[in-house]
């Protein structure tokens, strides 16, 4: 899978190697170090509390040992007065499908089916702690190849389904967040509070089932509800 820069993502440039461990942390790590300031994650045009999206995602809510770590760092960065992903919010975005109100039952039902009949697999995933983002902190995750096979068979699966993906699979950069800046704020204040975290051990993630939601935001939080979940053989 070639990915490719594009300054609307972050970081813009890829890692060199999608697959190891070190290259990923490390160039996430280098990423955010040329953050100089954080901005707030919640100023986003189109978003509103009436805002209904359709996405696929990743979630963790049988991840005991990535809630527990998720818990210790919330406690370490508390000083930050970041908005925390509660235990029940964690997870990786794959991509957004649409606006509830601009997508039909049948158009649903059809993309449903056709990602159904993909041979789409299932696969482990660490979560690295820890970096950040221009808006939010975050877990680095590797490796990254598994999470864009299945991003591509998603994809494929709404192209089919006259639901084509609003991102392409080469500019997807795979995360997932803990916490979410309320506020400009210098990124070196994040940097110092993050740093120390980072010794911390990778966490093991069996990832079983792709979700499809219904996204939403009541106030500085998102929630959801499952619409379909897709198991992974």
């Amino acid at each position: 899978m070639q990915l490719v820069a594009d300054p609307g993502v972050f970081p813009p440039a890829p890692p060199s190697d999608p697959n190891d461990a070190s290259v990923i942390v490390a160039h996430d790590w280098a990423a955010f170090d040329q953050v100089e300031e954080m901005t707030n994650h919640w100023d986003r045009p189109g978003w509103s509390s009436n805002t209904r999206a359709y996405y696929w995602m990743l979630t963790f809510p049988d991840a005991p040992a990535l809630i527990d770590q998720a818990r210790l760092c919330h406690s370490a960065l508390s000083h930050l007065r970041f908005d925390e992903v509660d235990e029940d919010g964690l997870h990786v975005t794959l991509g957004r499908i649409g606006r509830t109100d601009e997508i039909s039952e049948a158009q649903l039902e059809a993309l449903i089916a056709a990602a159904s009949n993909n041979a789409l697999e299932a696969f482990t995933l660490h979560a690295v702690p820890l970096t950040a983002s221009r808006g939010a902190v975050r877990y680095s995750v590797v490796p990254w190849t598994p999470i864009l096979h299945l991003h591509a068979a998603l994809a494929t699966a709404g192209a089919e389904s006259g639901l084509p993906p609003r991102k392409p699979t080469s500019i997807l950069r795979p995360h997932l967040g803990i916490a979410y800046c309320n506020r400009p704020i210098p990124a070196q204040r994040v940097r110092e509070a993050v740093r120390p975290l980072r010794d911390l051990d990778a966490v093991e993630v069996p990832v079983q089932q792709v979700q499809l939601v219904e996204l939403r935001r009541e106030g500085r939080t998102y929630r959801w509800d499952v619409v379909h979940p897709l198991a992974l053989r």
